[in-house]
């Protein structure tokens, strides 16, 4: 069969002829059709190798980096009558301010001179150490005279007992002398008398003999005598020497009892001076606490106890308070299996409840409602199987909105690397995760200058 140029009925040179050609001519919205589906699939195809950022999406709420700027209650750190309000709710209020005054309902702090007569009480008992200490002064005092005095009569009965000695020998020499004396007088009496018996001598000298020998024998009595007091004067001595000692042995020891027992009534009195005082700063800061005032700046968000005369307990939350200049970052709570894609410095693009959005997760250069932000905590364990992420204004982008309002919602993606979007597809498609490049190498690290937070790369 000869070969025959295939030729589109329009330009058959046959088709007027026959009327079958007009039956099966091609429509011209069919060409245009099938030129636009060829077009478009190009297109797509094209568009396969654009660009695409990776992400990680995740809900959250807003909350605050710092945790002394998170809503708190203002509790009462004692118990009390609520007697008057000095707030109401929605008040800006300034740190240090009186929100509510409350009374006293223990039946211990009635008395409105309390303080008063604690301070009197503390003065008194000051005043009694120190005239206790005067008198352990004393006492010591005493104790050196006593010591010094001891010294004194020792040495005075050292000599009395020496001067008593001398006085024993000296008798003693006298008693010999009279002795000597006694002996040659007998012997004259004896020799007179035998002379008068002989004739030689006359009755009148042997009574002088006589005489004679009566005196020394009445001088060596004497003298024996006093040898005899002497000694006892010498014994005497001795015995007030040993005596002296223990008597002001007895003295001292006395003494020194009442020094201990002044030194242990003044640290008795100091031990209670120091309960006094303890007591005496607890009723003064117990006073402070009458007033319940702010911790911080902030607004009164609610209160908690109504009307006056309510009767709260020790520790009781009475008001909530909101910081007026939060730290705002974003809560996120990120699946276990994208965790090791994140780190801290990683950039998030955000959405907040509440602000018109036009989001294209891929590009986010083409979002519009959208806010940046750096991821700055990343806990290390999880919370109900997912791990929370705190992300806070990136610096180099557009603020937050200033009525943002801490507990609304956040919606927020981690941007990752940049894919082709045919890939992206692929992977979606098989359930893979997005590919991990690790930390990003613009930010590294949160550091803080000036009261100011930002982020700095490894080489700054």
């Amino acid at each position: 069969m000869p070969f025959t140029e295939y030729r589109l009925p329009e330009t058959h040179p046959e088709a007027n002829r026959f009327s079958s050609f007009g039956k099966v001519q091609t429509p011209r919205t069919g060409r245009v059709l099938a030129r636009w589906c060829g077009a478009l699939g190009l297109l797509v195809l094209l568009c396969g190798f654009l660009p695409w950022t990776q992400n990680i999406r995740s809900n959250g709420t807003l909350t605050t980096l710092r945790p002394q700027d998170r809503p708190q209650t203002v509790p009462s750190t004692i118990g009390g009558r609520i007697v008057r309000w000095r707030v109401r709710e929605g008040q800006l209020v300034q740190r240090g301010d009186t929100l509510v005054e409350i009374a006293e309902i223990k039946d211990k702090y009635f008395d409105p001179e309390l303080l008063i007569r604690t301070r009197e009480q503390l003065l008194a008992k000051e005043g009694s150490l120190r005239e206790n200490g005067a008198k352990a002064a004393a006492l010591g005092q005493q104790q050196v005279a006593l010591r010094q005095a001891l010294n004194v009569s020792l040495d005075k009965a050292r000599n009395k007992v020496l001067q008593s000695r001398l006085k024993v020998r000296s008798d003693s020499a006298e008693l010999v002398a009279a002795n000597t004396d006694f002996a040659i007088a007998r012997q004259q009496l004896e020799r007179q008398e035998n002379l008068y018996k002989q004739g030689l001598k006359s009755l009148t000298e042997l009574e002088q003999r006589r005489l004679k020998f009566q005196e020394s024998t009445a001088k060596q009595q004497a003298v024996a005598n006093k040898l005899g007091v002497s000694q006892q004067e010498l014994v005497n001595a001795r015995l007030e020497l040993l005596s002296l000692s223990a008597e002001y042995q007895d003295k001292l020891a006395k003494s020194e009892s009442d020094r201990r027992s002044a030194t242990a009534y003044q640290f008795d009195t100091e031990g209670q001076i120091a309960k006094m005082r303890n007591e005496y700063a607890n009723l003064t800061l117990r006073n402070a606490f009458y007033r319940i005032t702010a911790p911080q700046d902030g607004y009164v968000v609610r209160a908690l106890k109504q009307g006056l005369g309510e009767i709260i307990k020790e520790g009781e939350p009475i008001v909530t308070v909101m910081p007026s200049t939060p730290q705002l970052a974003a809560e996120l709570y990120v699946k276990p299996m994208d965790i090791p894609l994140l780190s801290v410095g990683r950039k998030v693009r955000l959405q907040f409840d509440g602000w018109p959005a036009l989001v294209f997760s891929g590009w986010p250069g083409t979002s519009f409602g959208t806010f940046g932000g750096v991821v700055s905590v990343i806990d290390n364990i999880d919370s109900q199987g997912q791990y929370r992420v705190l992300v806070t204004p990136d610096p180099n982008t557009e603020a937050w909105p200033d009525p943002l309002r801490v507990g609304s919602g956040v919606y927020g993606w981690a941007l990752l690397n940049d894919v082709p979007i045919w890939y992206e597809l692929w992977r979606q498609l098989n359930g893979f995760p997005p590919n991990f490049v690790g930390k990003p190498k613009a930010v590294d690290k949160l550091v803080k200058t000036d009261n100011t937070e930002k982020y700095a790369t490894a080489e700054e």
